[in-house]
């Protein structure tokens, strides 16, 4: 009986410290007020009439940022119909507005990136690497997925097309009302952001 109480009590604390991982994992995104790469101001609170804002992490000089770019477009292509924003952000210290632009004309991202010059958003949503992908609800601020666009690029690995797509998976899970589980997505492939 004791060694049968210890070991629902042993699965319990496992249990119960996968949900707070998971739960770590997903964060909140706080309001925020930044310029894109053309001076133009967002704020949190000015898309607030949309169902969910996805952000993409930008970075200015990284392969595999700049190589999932089309397939991130190709997700706004699809959703366009939906109550969905895209944007992009970019938290890199060396990355001033002028570089991002640069950036931007050059791979013709036409996207909106918002500069994190403070870093606010990288820390608050626990970003490490570029092309990671973060969906969330404007009005509760909540992120209901954050990962990889697709399964297509890897370090040193690059398909030619996607088998798995987790990012349009998990928008049309949220769409109808669902919740993505985070266990099954795996860690987003990019370049080193350095948070200070």
């Amino acid at each position: 009986m004791i060694r049968a109480t210890l070991i629902i009590s042993a699965l319990t604390m496992l249990i119960t410290s996968g949900t707070i991982a998971a739960n770590d994992w997903l964060r909140s995104v706080p309001d925020f007020e930044l310029e894109d790469q053309n001076g133009n101001p967002h704020s949190l609170a000015s898309y607030r009439n949309r169902d969910f804002i996805v952000f993409y992490v930008q970075g200015v000089g990284c392969p595999i940022a700049r190589i999932a770019t089309p397939s991130y477009r190709e997700a706004r292509a699809e959703f366009s119909d939906q109550n969905v924003e895209f944007l992009m952000f970019n938290s890199n210290i060396q990355d001033n507005p002028a570089r991002i632009a640069k950036e931007a004309e050059e791979f013709k991202i036409d996207f909106p990136i918002l500069k994190d010059t403070d870093q606010e958003l990288a820390k608050a949503l626990g970003v490490e690497r570029t092309a990671e992908v973060f969906i969330i609800n404007p009005k509760t601020k909540d992120v209901l997925y954050r990962g990889p666009i697709n399964d297509q690029l890897g370090y040193e690995t690059q398909r030619n097309h996607a088998n798995s797509h987790f990012l349009k998976d998990s928008l049309n899970t949220v769409l109808q009302g669902g919740i993505v589980n985070i266990e099954d997505i795996p860690d987003s492939k990019g370049c080193l952001v350095a948070i200070f």
